[in-house]
């Protein structure tokens, strides 16, 4: 009996992934070649796609084909800025109702948390008559383009499982986010540009941390791509000093032609994913300097979104956005990290709302104002809202998943409509409830994609971002 050689295992083992993969990925199956021959060509290659960015077909209609997303991490309270309660006012410094506290899990507060009033004043704005806070002058000149979902609620009770559950629909690491979903499902619409870009801004980095935007399981070319929004758009994104265009051509056309040796030999379809990286990271070396200088912009609307050009804001983020849906990137989202208010509630709304406000409003007028508004979704909102007891004295509030408010604009949504209800307090959602999934379904109908049939197969069964609930609010859409 001849001894069994651990090495040639392993080399067999590499061939038959490399076959698998290769026969499964590269449209070269059999399948590929009869299909090839059923529509008339002999040319295999054209039945697989040009590229894993290209632009794929939606499941039916959509009322959207981008979005931009202002990610309000920390949780700004719903109770100051959109869901006006007097009554809780009335029982401001009094223990809540007690029935209402009944299963109540809170992050820190105690049980004997007395009740805290709304901070600031209400003001009934538009045609629509939407109350909203006097620290939102700007968005409220815009409530009669806005959606108002009013009785949002999730399970996750802390920033990093609340943020990662907003953005992937699950409270664990691993799963691709929202864009990433998008992504895969939709493609690109531009070939210099990713089809996922992340902007920061805020005090400090988002507690769900890069979780937010990965890719998961996805295949990583999905995965959102950070940008800054001053400066160069990526770190060492600009050539140094000696290394010309076509030095650079010529580097990069080398390390391809590796890259696919390896790929040939392995066949890791993450080799594929590198190939694709280095030629868009060249293309984007192009494409970026001009997107991102915004002194070609004309003053007023520089005026409007409260953004200088060279200095980096939520308002030079927010324009920033809008130059990335014109050239094609399918999903922009900005993460500004600033609205846990446990103490210093009053003050830190106020600073927050003062760098938000103008250029949020700033954003859906000028999408507005540009006919863009209506083929692009842009959402915002927080991870969940504040409670309706103090923490901290009487200037703060808790985390609180049990009912919070976000709003949409554009994308086929019902302008100037408010959707559900919280009770008297603010505390939990009493009518026409959306969960953290059913707000997911619906945005992905809004892009074309059927929550259900977007799926991907990992470790044996079949993922989607809803996971295995989630509805389509269906009174959302006009």
């Amino acid at each position: 009996m001849s001894k069994i050689n651990p090495r040639q295992i392993l080399e067999e083992q590499r061939r038959l992934t490399a076959r698998r993969w290769f026969l499964g990925q590269c449209g070269v199956g059999l399948g590929s070649i009869a299909l090839a021959e059923l529509m008339g060509t002999s040319n295999v290659a054209a039945a697989a796609p040009a590229s894993p960015f290209a632009a794929k077909a939606p499941h039916h209609a959509p009322t959207a084909k981008r979005v931009i997303y202002l990610f309000m991490a920390g949780a700004p309270s719903h109770l100051e800025l959109f869901d006006y309660k007097p009554q809780l006012a009335k029982w401001e410094g009094k223990l809540p109702p007690r029935e209402l506290l009944e299963g109540y899990r809170a992050a820190f507060i105690k049980e004997d948390a007395k009740l805290l009033g709304p901070k600031f004043k209400f003001v009934r704005r538009g045609e629509s008559g939407v109350q909203c806070s006097e620290l939102l002058p700007h968005i409220g000149g815009v409530v009669d383009q806005l959606t108002f979902i009013r009785s949002m609620h999730t399970e996750a009770l802390n920033h990093a499982p609340g943020q990662i559950m907003m953005n992937t629909g699950v409270q664990q690491f691993g799963r691709p986010s929202m864009g990433a979903w998008v992504s895969y499902g939709l493609g690109s619409e531009s070939s210099d540009l990713p089809a996922f870009v992340v902007l920061n801004t805020g005090i400090k980095g988002t507690a769900g941390g890069a979780s937010n935007w990965g890719s998961g399981f996805l295949p990583s070319r999905y995965q959102g791509v950070p940008f800054r929004s001053a400066g160069e758009p990526i770190t060492y994104s600009a050539s140094p000093p000696g290394f010309d265009a076509q030095l650079q051509r010529d580097s990069i056309d080398g390390i391809r032609e590796l890259n696919e040796l390896k790929l040939a030999r392995s066949g890791d379809p993450e080799i594929a994913t590198r190939i694709n990286s280095f030629e868009m990271a060249y293309r984007m070396q192009a494409a970026a300097p001009g997107l991102m200088d915004l002194s070609d912009e004309p003053p007023h609307l520089l005026q409007m979104y409260g953004a200088e050009p060279g200095k980096p804001s939520f308002a030079s983020a927010c324009l920033m956005a809008r130059r990335l849906s014109e050239r094609g990137v399918r999903f922009v989202q900005i993460f500004h990290e600033a609205w846990d208010h446990h103490t210093n509630l009053t003050k830190g709304l106020t600073t927050e709302c003062g760098k938000t406000d103008r250029a949020s409003a700033a954003l859906v007028r000028d999408l507005k104002a540009r006919g863009l508004l209506e083929g692009t979704l842009v959402i915002w909102g927080g991870e969940f809202g504040r409670s309706p007891m103090a923490q901290g004295g009487v200037d703060g509030r808790d985390h609180h998943p049990n009912c919070f408010t976000l709003w949409l604009a554009g994308g086929g949504m019902k302008a100037g409509y408010s959707h559900g209800e919280s009770d008297d307090f603010g505390f939990r959602a009493t009518r026409d409830g959306v969960h953290v999934h059913d707000l997911h379904a619906t945005l992905l109908r809004a892009l074309g994609l059927d929550h259900t049939k977007l799926t991907y197969r990992f470790q044996g069964r079949e993922f989607r971002l809803t996971d295995i609930a989630g509805n389509v609010v269906t009174d959302l859409f006009a």
